[in-house]
């Protein structure tokens, strides 16, 4: 058993043994092979989209940072122009279903509404969307 981990370990971190001086069941990995791996692992890490929206943090954020307007889903300075699905799909400029034009939206801001980015974290920012996106498709 000890054996089997000696040569896991080192066919992880040398160059590939001989097929002879591991058994016949042993994994060879030269360190290119190796190093092709780590990085195939990394890209496909960082390309990984990111984790799902936390949409109880979105919550709050709305709760702290919108709300003053748009306490649900309505808009006190601009009546019609709701946070409901139907305005979102009127009013909001490229709104293809998805969070990507509220987070624009949150981010720049736009004729009354302030622009969000710099006073809030991106990821804040996603979450809100989020949040906002499935009230929305809700119906609030």
């Amino acid at each position: 058993m000890m054996m089997n981990l000696v040569v896991a370990a080192l066919s992880f971190t040398s160059p590939a043994l001989p097929r002879s001086a591991v058994g016949k069941t042993a994994v060879q990995m030269s360190v290119q092979d190796n190093m092709q791996l780590g990085l195939g692992l990394a890209a496909i890490a960082v390309a990984m989209p990111a984790m799902a929206a936390d949409l109880s943090n979105g919550e709050s954020v709305f709760q702290g940072n919108c709300a003053a307007c748009h306490a649900g889903g309505q808009n006190s300075v601009q009546v019609e122009k709701t946070l409901e699905l139907t305005s979102l799909k009127s009013y909001l400029a490229n709104f293809n279903g998805d969070e990507s034009a509220i987070v624009m939206q949150v981010t720049n801001g736009k004729n009354a509404m302030p622009a969000f980015g710099g006073r809030l974290e991106d990821d804040e920012i996603a979450d809100v969307a989020a949040y906002v996106l499935s009230k929305a498709k809700g119906g609030w």
